[in-house]
């Protein structure tokens, strides 16, 4: 029998190469953080907070506390956090005593 080598594979995990960098997520204070209200589905308000440096699962935590400090629901998507209603004024306490750099943005 021969040997072959492998000249061309379609499995996508085989042609990765393992990468060492790991995503660096800023202190608090490194971070400047927008809150924003928005408008979604035509007549529900939401507060959108971006600008956030976490990984998944310090996302979804902060996000979880943020909910239940406000009283209300919300969701984690495309790297922001949004809360149902206006509730700039107290998720910027909030994040402020936390550290972070928080400013409100439009209106």
């Amino acid at each position: 029998m021969r040997n072959h080598k492998f000249v061309y594979s379609t499995d996508p995990i085989e042609s990765e190469e393992p990468s060492n960098e790991r995503e660096e997520c800023l202190l608090p204070k490194e971070q400047d953080i927008r809150i924003h209200l928005d408008r979604k589905g035509g007549r529900k308000i939401v507060s959108v907070i971006k600008g956030l440096s976490l990984n998944g699962n310090d996302f979804k935590q902060l996000a979880k506390e943020l909910k239940s400090q406000c009283g209300v629901g919300g969701a984690v998507k495309d790297g922001y956090i949004l809360i149902q209603g206006d509730h700039r004024n107290k998720l910027q306490e909030i994040l402020k005593s936390k550290g972070y750099h928080v400013k409100l943005s439009g209106g």
